[in-house]
């Protein structure tokens, strides 16, 4: 079953929540793979959900719709958001934009965000992914405002990034030759600091 899989909202979601605030987020990268192949990843839940720190669950609703568990950590506080996702519009393979609203454990910090998924190929291997997000968020985490919560959008967004490349993106071969020699170096290497230590402790 696909749905679009909300890569707008992984940083909102996973921000949590400021006070009372809005605020505007944008992220683009390219990655190393066919505009069809991202899309096709991109727009499945439960593939996207691999690449996304701190996910616990993804649930599909119906289609188009979804809910997701995910545990972040701000400051001394460690808690988890519930959020649920639905598709508005979808123009394959280049746009997608849906509404979230999530919250927090107790209702303690509650979020309410509209995202836009962009997709532009480059060349046959190539493809530009931008997302976009307005949020509104509020709740008891207002304290940690600022740059806290910026680093963390930021520190979520790059491991994200760098989990959907290593999915997609095709991976350098180690050749079997190297794959030997450094078992050998490590084996080599071990029996220098064997035959070293009992010289040092004959001395």
């Amino acid at each position: 079953m696909r749905t679009i899989a909300c890569v707008a909202c992984i940083v909102p979601v996973s921000l949590l929540f400021y006070s009372g605030v809005e605020m505007d987020i944008e992220k683009e990268f390219r990655v190393a793979a066919p505009q069809a192949e991202v899309w096709e990843f991109i727009t499945s839940a439960e593939k996207i959900a691999t690449c996304i720190p701190g996910i616990e669950s993804v649930e599909i609703r119906s289609p188009g719709k979804f809910t997701g568990v995910m545990t972040i950590k701000v400051g001394p506080i460690k808690t988890s958001v519930k959020a649920d996702v639905d598709e508005l519009e979808q123009k394959s393979p280049k746009y997608a934009a849906y509404s979230i609203k999530g919250e927090e454990g107790g209702r303690a910090s509650r979020m309410k965000a509209d995202a836009k998924l962009y997709l532009a190929e480059v060349a046959a291997d190539q493809t530009d992914v931008r997302f976009t997000s307005h949020v509104v968020i509020v709740g008891r985490l207002g304290k940690f405002a600022g740059g806290v919560m910026n680093k963390l959008a930021d520190s979520i967004a790059e491991q994200f990034i760098t989990a959907f490349r290593l999915q997609l993106e095709p991976q350098p071969e180690v050749p079997v030759a190297a794959v030997r020699q450094g078992f050998w170096a490590r084996i080599a290497g071990f029996l220098r600091r064997l035959l070293g230590g009992t010289k040092r402790s004959e001395g």
